[in-house]
């Protein structure tokens, strides 16, 4: 299954490229970075141009991940829950999905292009968890984009070695850079929660505000008395 699906990327040249990817992106598991990795491996044999492969799994991306935002924005969490084949996973992944969206779901957008997994499901997830639009639209775009062109580039320039690379790259390297992220941002949480240090027993009371003639501002009951 998998030699045919490359086999049409090959042979079928753009119009592969394209449909492979988009169809990932829209929620279908097919191997769209795998058919990108093709496209530029016969562009760095001069059988395809690369900004041509590059431009257009970026449009491919674009284009999928939008159609995977509305099926999840219609009926994203119905498609997930009912019963039939893959039950238990699909619930698994929206419930995963969904609390983590919450929290990144921008970032979640622009990185998930890179991860595994979260590649085919991010849009219709950003969909069913209700993202607005305007920011999913934005980061899809500059995720698509990135995606499209780093990956691209480097199945290029490393030739007949760059399939293999990108694989066992995009298995381990993102998936550790994915993490890491995630740390940051957890880490940068932590770190706005952090309570304020109390005023140790005995420390001097700050002064209080004076006026411009230099007399400290007294409370009305003692304005009041003098």
């Amino acid at each position: 299954m998998l030699a045919s699906i490359l086999n049409l990327a090959a042979n079928v040249g753009y119009p592969g490229v394209f449909l492979l990817v988009m169809a990932e992106s829209a929620g279908i598991p097919l191997p769209g970075e795998t058919a990108l990795v093709t496209g530029a491996l016969l562009a760095s044999q001069h059988k395809l141009q690369i900004p041509v492969v590059i431009a257009l799994a970026a449009s491919a991306a674009i284009i999928g991940d939008n159609l995977g935002y509305l099926i999840g924005r219609k009926g994203g969490r119905w498609l997930l829950q009912r019963p039939g084949p893959f039950a238990g996973s699909r619930r698994q992944v929206l419930n995963a999905g969904i609390p983590f969206f919450d929290r990144h779901g921008q970032h979640a957008v622009f990185f998930g292009r890179w991860l595994i997994g979260l590649r085919t499901w991010a849009a219709w997830l950003a969909g069913a968890t209700r993202m607005p639009w305007k920011p999913f639209a934005t980061w899809n775009a500059l995720g698509g984009v990135s995606w499209a062109t780093t990956i691209g580039l480097v199945a290029y320039f490393a030739g007949t070695q760059g399939k293999n690379f990108i694989a066992s790259f995009g298995i381990y390297g993102l998936v550790s850079t994915g993490l890491t992220f995630l740390a940051a941002l957890l880490w940068r949480r932590r770190g706005r929660r952090r309570p304020r240090p109390e005023r140790p027993p005995g420390a001097p009371v700050p002064r209080p505000v004076t006026r411009a003639s230099g007399r400290p501002r007294l409370p009305a009951q003692s304005r009041a008395t003098e």
